[in-house]
């Protein structure tokens, strides 16, 4: 077997020493080739060169944005079912994040040194699952740059995206992203979103439309992300087997969010209410504003858009497991 590690020595849990053993684990049972990226699109740059080469296998060793980039470099081509394809490699994951949704949603150890063995298990014994993914399609009115990307586990439109806006901007002054910096982030963001709400129509195949939404979460699969250790359950049903998740809300006012925060800190999840739309296992959801909102993947800021599609794309991709 031929396998590329891709490694972000950027990422926040991941060291040299790290690499390294994770290198000398997986050289011992397949012919490895190891990338340390250097530049944003790096993993994708490499994952996509992989393909072209022949790849049996790639490895991403990061955080959720290495993940993501290695799966859409994986599907650059724009092949949306492994079936087509029966020659892409195959994903493996050993979590070097801060959160590490994608490994925790697959079941996966959040630990390298753990995931490095459940890695090393599943080669030995060529144990894999089809993952669906999500597609996003978006634009900005009068602007040409159309975003076209995949993701693993969530995406948002205007409240996570303009926190993970304000992350990406501290983290470009040297700031750790930390749970406590998410925080921060995700009050200032509140405080804007007060004075300037956003003003989304959501739609939903086979339902009328729905204005005057908020915010307005997709989900992938659950959890929709990590606050430390607690997983947070916006779409409990939703997982890598079946459709999108839709969790968004017409309110923002405080008694609102507040009542929605403290749920979902204290529970499982299931979060119900009459500000509420939420849906499981929906083919796609269209979302448009008449301004421009922010738009993120996998917590990863794409920018600006005023209509975006989110679609559901069973069995896109073989993960090692």
């Amino acid at each position: 077997m031929r396998a590329l590690l891709v490694v972000n020595p950027q990422a926040t849990a991941t060291t040299p020493a790290g690499r390294d053993v994770l290198a000398h684990a997986l050289a011992s049972d397949v012919k490895l080739d190891i990338v340390e990226t250097t530049y944003r699109g790096h993993a994708a740059d490499a994952a996509a060169q992989a393909v072209l080469d022949g790849y049996d296998l790639v490895v991403a060793h990061g955080g959720d944005g290495t993940v993501n980039e290695v799966v859409n470099g994986l599907l650059r081509d724009g092949v949306k079912n492994a079936a087509v394809r029966p020659g892409l490699p195959m994903l493996g994951v050993v979590p070097g994040g801060s959160a590490n949704v994608f490994a925790g949603a697959l079941g996966l150890p959040r630990d390298p040194v753990e995931a490095t063995y459940r890695l090393l298990q599943a080669i030995e014994h060529g144990t894999s699952r089809k993952v669906g993914l999500g597609h996003v399609s978006s634009a900005q009115s009068g602007a040409d740059n159309p975003h076209d990307r995949w993701f693993t586990f969530n995406a948002g439109v205007g409240w996570d995206a303009d926190v993970v806006a304000a992350v990406e901007a501290q983290r470009a002054k040297g700031r750790e992203a930390s749970p406590a910096l998410y925080v921060r982030a995700a009050f200032a963001s509140y405080v804007s979103q007060r004075r300037r709400p956003a003003n989304l129509t959501v739609r939903i195949p086979d339902e009328a439309p729905v204005e005057n939404v908020r915010l307005a979460f997709v989900s992938n699969t659950d959890p929709w992300t990590y606050l430390g250790d607690k997983a947070i359950r916006l779409n409990p049903s939703t997982s890598f087997d079946g459709g999108l998740g839709v969790f968004a809300l017409h309110s923002m006012g405080l008694p609102t969010i507040a009542r929605y925060v403290t749920h979902l800190l204290a529970t499982d999840g299931n979060p119900k209410g009459g500000n509420l739309l939420r849906r499981d296992d929906v083919e796609f959801v269209r979302v448009t504003s008449r301004v421009p909102v922010n738009l993120q993947v996998d917590g990863d800021l794409l920018g600006l858009c005023t209509e975006v599609e989110f679609t559901s794309v069973p069995k896109a991709l073989t993960v090692a497991v």
